[in-house]
């Protein structure tokens, strides 16, 4: 039985987030995409894991996100990341982890690593999306989304397969999280750590090429790097056989870090 908990950040901000707390233990942090939560099966996969090998865990949702307090709309990188580093201070404290970031996460881990290097052994990233709001979003909307986000201020996007409502969905995207995505540049940042790296990415992702798992492989100079392209897999990974395979990596990851 998954029981969430509630993170005081200040009196008005509270971040939901789902712990395996152990004192001294090596800890798996999974970081969600934009827009999720971690009632999902990844997070609940990876705390599974985590129980099983005696292991620390924590997922945390952003806050706008799932049922932390404040709006979506006022989010951004530099609030999420934010939002992590301060989790991680109190939840995780001075312990070792192993970062997964899926998507949006996987920036948001890159965030990390100028914070925590001396606590991160590995990192695992999941149709690994940095910088997708410049590169995915706004070089590629249309003049006239481009010029409705810098007039209002906003812009609902919508996505997915008009004919099927089970298959669209809509999202705010606001002009001052494009704005703070410019400021959260990591491809061009090298990172020097001996840890292992891995990157998943479906080959027929529809919402990140794979090109973008292997610009994040290439920021690391020292580490032992691996890159598996899932044949048929789609962007979430989230199916049994993927979530197999992602935590056997995992398995491996931790065995080489005692």
């Amino acid at each position: 039985m998954k029981k969430f908990r509630y993170l005081k950040i200040s009196k008005t901000k509270k971040l939901r987030y789902l712990v395996n707390y152990y004192k001294k233990k090596l800890y798996i942090i999974f970081l969600p995409g934009f827009m999720s939560d971690i009632g999902g099966k990844k997070p609940i996969a990876f705390n599974n894991y985590a129980k099983k090998n005696k292991l620390g865990f924590l997922a945390i949702e952003y806050s706008g996100h799932g049922k932390s307090s404040g709006e979506f709309i006022r989010g951004n990188i530099s609030k999420w990341s934010n939002d992590v580093k301060n989790s991680i201070k109190k939840i995780v404290k001075k312990n070792s982890f192993i970062l997964i970031g899926s998507s949006m996460g996987a920036w948001i881990s890159l965030n990390q690593f100028k914070h925590f290097k001396n606590q991160i052994k590995g990192f695992v990233g999941i149709g690994s999306a940095p910088e997708f709001l410049e590169r995915l979003m706004w070089k590629k909307f249309p003049k006239k989304i481009r010029q409705e986000i810098m007039s209002k201020g906003i812009s609902i996007i919508k996505h997915g397969d008009p004919s099927n409502k089970q298959k669209q969905y809509e999202y705010p995207v606001t002009y001052q999280l494009i704005k703070d995505g410019r400021k959260n540049k990591v491809l061009s940042k090298k990172i020097s750590l001996r840890i292992n790296v891995t990157m998943f990415h479906g080959q027929k992702d529809e919402a990140v090429p794979v090109s973008f798992s292997r610009k994040v492989l290439a920021l690391f100079t020292n580490a032992k790097k691996r890159i598996v392209v899932v044949k048929n897999g789609d962007h979430s990974l989230s199916n049994k056989k993927s979530m197999n395979r992602i935590t056997s990596e995992l398995d491996r990851i931790v065995k080489n870090i005692f």
